[in-house]
């Protein structure tokens, strides 16, 4: 059986950012380093929206800016 392909939606918790909606061949997970926009992210949250139906999943994710976190640590 295939893995789904997850459509996620990207929320930045701490910059003004539009955020982004893309494709991933795996399942998000808290902690995941992402980039998008040129810059890179760290996964503080993901929520399933629905479980994968059809080869689709659906992903909330909230993560904030590398920089940010690493400070925060």
């Amino acid at each position: 059986m295939n893995e789904p392909v997850y459509k996620v939606s990207y929320v930045v918790e701490d910059i003004k950012h539009p955020g982004a909606i893309m494709n991933s061949d795996r399942k998000i997970e808290v902690g995941d380093h992402v980039e998008f926009d040129g810059r890179h992210f760290v996964v503080t949250e993901v929520e399933e929206l629905m479980p994968p139906v059809g080869g689709f999943g659906f992903l909330h994710v909230i993560c904030r800016t590398a920089e940010s976190f690493a400070h925060k640590e």
